[in-house]
């Protein structure tokens, strides 16, 4: 076997050992420490983005879930920050889902997943302000771009163990998501109309208040 095929094996077996065989001249005891390493930081890395999916499926849900991923996932990045924003792409690609699986599950990771995407982010909160009274009041309105306003059909910022919600709620979940100035990612719910508003500012900033950066809403559901 040329080294490229055998190469590619070995990948394919470590994706999906109990589909594909393992290359026939690698020791099986080499072979389980391979697979037993490569999922487990896989793994690793998924649990530390998604504890509360994490505890809501409980390990063998998990494992199951991340194990699918591992298998069918073609990544297309090689940064490890880069990978949990890819889980939540396959999540909400996929074609079948589970019968047992709870149906805020998507939007759950990417709940969770925004909170890792504004700690890593690179944008910058702008300057506090310092201009007179008079000019900061004719500046123009705007939200910071560590600042996501998010729409959801579930509770996502409530759902944990002990609450799984079976029955979508009549109305949708609008929340802010951000980095404050500790670089402390943290939340506030509000309603319906402040997201409107503050979609629209995103949009076209307006004048009449303190200055301020436009930033990209992170709207779904």
């Amino acid at each position: 076997m040329r080294l490229a095929e055998q190469q590619l094996q070995f990948a394919a077996h470590l994706r999906d050992p109990t589909r594909v065989p393992p290359p026939a001249d690698i020791e099986p005891r080499r072979m389980a420490v391979y697979r037993e390493l490569f999922f487990a930081n896989v793994t690793g890395l998924l649990a530390g983005s998604f504890p509360v999916t994490r505890r809501i499926l409980r390990p063998d849900g998990w494992n199951r879930l991340v194990r699918s991923f591992y298998a069918t996932h073609h990544a297309q990045t090689p940064y490890f920050l880069e990978l949990p924003r890819e889980f939540v792409d396959w999540l909400r690609a996929r074609v079948e889902r589970p019968a047992d699986e709870p149906a805020f599950l998507e939007e759950l990771a990417h709940y969770e997943w925004v909170e890792l995407a504004l700690a890593i982010s690179e944008e910058e909160l702008p300057a506090a302000g310092g201009a007179p009274v008079g000019e900061a009041l004719d500046a123009p309105l705007a939200v910071s771009p560590l600042a996501w306003v998010l729409a959801y059909r579930w509770p996502v910022h409530r759902l944990g163990p002990d609450y799984r919600p079976a029955e979508q709620p009549a109305h949708s979940t609008f929340l802010v998501v951000y980095r404050d100035a500790a670089d402390a990612v943290q939340f506030l719910e509000i309603g319906a109309q402040t997201a409107g508003l503050l979609d629209t500012l995103e949009q076209s900033p307006r004048t009449h208040g303190p200055p301020g950066a436009g930033t990209k809403c992170g709207r779904i559901g």
